[in-house]
């Protein structure tokens, strides 16, 4: 006599009742309608026609594309959080109450702080070896009511350039913006101190200008508002029109480079493709800023006799 749970033909001459594939134990009359095997309840999902087996559902997932944005970042399901936007508002808001606090004086917090005068961007201090301000300077601002003005831009701007771009190249775009920004300065600001998060604003604006043209929107309002704040950094005095000008042109150089290397929203090949080509291009407009910045390093210790 054989096994009727196993194969073969039971006593009474009928066969046997299927096994489930990953449960042997569980006889079954379902089957999988893709791949016909017998499953149990337990492995089996309701599809648009019949029911699949955890297996076939598991290769759909792997084989399936995901949903990106227009720049190849990953679409997240619901409201997706801009964690990097609130994150660099708080270091920004951190460093202010830092320098606050050395100097005592919420208005006039870079007279008196260490960490502002250390960070504080100034060409001649560069060329001398200070590196650190051509980044750390995006993060000081002169007094309360600068933090406010940039932060609100910053809130503004960032949570949707961030969810379109995706958080990695976000960041980047943000840094290279700065660095965009500190190169301009030490080209041709070299005798002013500058500080604030205005060139990494900026950026962001031509970022958000960059990614209306590849929706094909118009980006005349981002445009407006960027013809305005250039006209405010001309007309009022103690305003870097080189730093937010340089922070825009790299802003939007990058962000081009990103968002327009072909294949971002193709195959998942040519999305690699894309991506190596957008980081490049990135990377080339970071190392023609620091170039840039290495350049007249060079020259102010020739002309400074360093």
């Amino acid at each position: 006599m054989t096994n009727p749970g196993w194969g073969g033909v039971a006593g009474d001459g009928t066969p046997p009742q299927p096994r489930c594939v990953r449960h042997p134990d569980r006889p079954t009359a379902l089957s999988c309608t893709r791949c016909g095997r017998p499953a149990c309840v337990e492995c089996l999902r309701p599809a648009a026609v019949g029911q699949h087996c955890v297996d076939c559902i598991a290769a759909d997932a792997k084989t399936a594309r995901s949903a990106r944005t227009v720049a190849g970042a990953p679409l997240r399901t619901g409201l997706p959080t801009p964690i990097v936007t609130y994150v660099l508002i708080g270091l920004n808001v951190l460093i202010y109450a830092i320098t606050v606090l050395q100097s005592g004086n919420v208005a006039n917090n870079h007279l008196g702080s260490p960490l502002f005068t250390s960070w504080a961007l100034w060409p001649p201090a560069v060329a001398d070896g200070d590196l650190v301000r051509v980044v750390g300077s995006g993060f000081l601002h002169f007094g309360a009511v600068h933090l406010l003005v940039n932060m609100f831009a910053l809130w503004v701007i960032g949570r949707d350039t961030e969810i379109i771009l995706g958080r990695s190249r976000y960041v980047a775009v943000y840094l290279v913006s700065i660095l965009g920004g500190s190169a301009a300065v030490m080209a041709f600001q070299v005798n002013a101190v500058t500080a604030g998060a205005s060139g990494a604003v900026f950026g962001l604006m031509g970022a958000q200008a960059v990614i209306l043209l590849r929706l094909k929107r118009s980006p005349g309002p981002v445009l407006a508002i960027i013809a305005l704040n250039v006209i405010i950094s001309v007309t009022i005095p103690g305003i870097s029109l080189w730093g937010h000008l340089g922070g825009l042109v790299a802003g939007a150089a990058a962000t081009a480079a990103l968002m327009f290397a072909p294949g971002s929203l193709g195959t998942p090949a040519e999305r690699q493709k894309a991506r190596t080509l957008g980081w490049g291009g990135l990377a080339a407009v970071t190392v023609v800023s620091v170039g840039v910045i290495a350049l007249r390093m060079a020259q102010l210790r020739s002309e400074l006799g360093m």
